[in-house]
């Protein structure tokens, strides 16, 4: 199914490259990144990541016990909000930025 007019046009303006792909917003004032979500032909546009927070990222080999702990905190904090699918901007968060 293809999206909209509207949604494209969004999609556009804001230069991202498909439908639930993240993109980085670096000059927007509060949000890190800005994706178009889409679930059962519903779209929607959601901005989430607070700009310049240092986050725990991937996994890495050699990762400090502090980021660990980091990643782990967010994902117990938030797990009811990412447990709501592609719809919810925490969802985005747990996948993009920790």
């Amino acid at each position: 199914m293809a999206a909209p007019e509207r949604v494209k046009a969004t999609m556009k303006r804001l230069g991202l490259k498909g439908v639930n792909k993240p993109k980085r917003t670096p000059d927007h004032p509060t949000k890190s990144h800005v994706v178009m979500a889409s679930e059962g032909g519903k779209y929607k546009l959601i901005r989430f990541g607070e700009q310049g927070a240092s986050t725990a990222g991937k996994p890495k080999s050699g990762e400090t016990d502090k980021m660990k702990a980091k990643r782990k905190s967010f994902k117990a904090r938030h797990s009811k909000n990412i447990s709501k699918g592609k719809m919810s901007a925490a969802y985005w968060a747990n996948k993009v930025k920790w």
